[in-house]
């Protein structure tokens, strides 16, 4: 996956990279749409050796693209549905004064808070590892 971008600045041998963010309106004919003003930064691992203000070309990984979406997105909403069954079928014999629905709520917000916090602790390390971040390929003039 490739993104053009402008470095902000340098630190090491990373960069701070400002994207366009995409958009809907991103190649309107009416010109309503102004995606350049809308952007955000990324650290990215400054490969080219790339300096403020030069137009670069970023490099995510799609195995690392597809991996932080799958954590980000797909463990919550497992978790969502695995509390919610868990909360209706098996903890509900224990709790028989309770509605079997409320457990099913109870256990899938839990569970669903729950794995937040375990995919917070991930990004936090993964945050860490050059290997995950975006790269700086080539400068672009």
């Amino acid at each position: 996956m490739d993104e053009i971008g402008i470095v902000k600045s340098t630190a090491g041998a990373f960069a701070k990279v400002s994207v366009p963010e995409k958009s809907g309106c991103e190649g309107c004919t009416a010109g309503a749409c102004k995606p350049e003003e809308q952007s955000m930064e990324i650290d990215a691992l400054n490969k080219a050796g790339a300096k403020a203000g030069q137009r670069v070309r970023v490099v995510i990984k799609s195995y690392t693209y597809l991996k932080g979406s799958m954590l980000v997105y797909g463990i919550p909403a497992i978790a969502l549905i695995t509390g919610a069954v868990l909360g209706k079928e098996i903890f509900s014999s224990q709790f028989k004064d309770t509605n079997p629905d409320i457990l099913s709520a109870i256990f899938g917000f839990g569970l669903f808070l729950i794995s937040f916090l375990g995919v917070k602790l991930w990004s936090l390390t993964a945050d860490k590892k050059t290997e995950t971040k975006p790269v700086i390929e080539e400068i672009l003039e």
